[in-house]
């Protein structure tokens, strides 16, 4: 039985990870000892959870075929693709025969694989470094996200049924005390884990870059250092192409 690319590199990332020496040429053999092939992506361009993942694969310089799962059709309940998500939610990645889904996940696990290639999204200087990192992760998934989601849905998705007021002025109190931490933490470090760009900032920019089109704009602006934060990390080339519709509907169709 043969050995999955992706098991061997999955395999002596951990090995490179556990011993903390030499990191960069260990990974750099990693990425030569068991090079990818491509990736498949099947999602939703306007998805924030798709977005999520693009901008790794971009911040990577890294290819993938994109095959469209068509939300507002409804093809996420249809049985060809639940077969590859039983909970019926974009994006699932494909790597030879490795499935995943969970856009935070799939974004961990390209940023492990590919290591020695473009932005380095993992801060692994030291057990605290990452622990930093782990910790700001989690902020967003469980503080900014709940919150960003509603007031994106509410104000950017939902325009067309009718907005519901008292849920944004509401969650927008709350995110208010979400965002006073992030400008306490962001008046002494240039980004959220540490002083350089890593998954803990990109893991905010979907909900954020639908939020910049919403009144809930002022939110970020009026604390200044969560908008030079902001300002930095939308302006990225990665998370521009990542945004582009067109480029997602241009590449090769599967």
């Amino acid at each position: 039985m043969g050995v999955n690319a992706s098991d061997v590199r999955t395999t002596c990332y951990h090995h490179c990870n556990q011993t903390f020496e030499s990191r960069h040429q260990c990974y750099k053999r990693c990425q030569e000892l068991a090079p990818n092939d491509g990736y498949k992506v099947y999602g939703w361009p306007y998805s924030t959870n798709t977005r999520r993942v693009l901008a790794v694969l971009h911040e990577k310089g890294l290819s993938y075929d994109p095959v469209t799962v068509d939300l507002k059709a409804g093809d996420q309940k249809k049985p060809s693709f639940l077969s590859l998500n039983p909970f019926g939610q974009v994006p699932v990645l494909l790597d030879g025969d490795l499935k995943l889904s969970e856009s935070r996940a799939i974004s961990e696990y390209i940023a492990n694989v590919h290591q020695s290639k473009g932005s380095q999204l993992l801060n692994y200087e030291s057990y605290k470094t990452m622990g930093t990192q782990r910790m700001w992760m989690y902020i967003e998934s469980l503080d900014f996200d709940p919150l960003a989601s509603i007031l994106a849905f509410e104000q950017y998705i939902k325009p067309t049924y009718g907005l519901d007021y008292k849920v944004v002025n509401e969650t927008e109190a709350k995110l208010e005390k979400v965002l006073d931490i992030y400008e306490e933490r962001l008046k002494k470090s240039s980004f959220l884990a540490s002083n350089s760009f890593t998954l803990a900032d990109l893991y905010h920019l979907p909900n954020i870059q639908y939020l910049m089109d919403t009144k809930t704009k002022r939110l970020f602006e009026s604390r200044a250092s969560v908008h030079r934060w902001v300002a930095e990390i939308t302006a990225r080339p990665a998370w521009k192409k990542a945004c582009d519709v067109k480029a997602w509907y241009g590449k090769k169709k599967n």
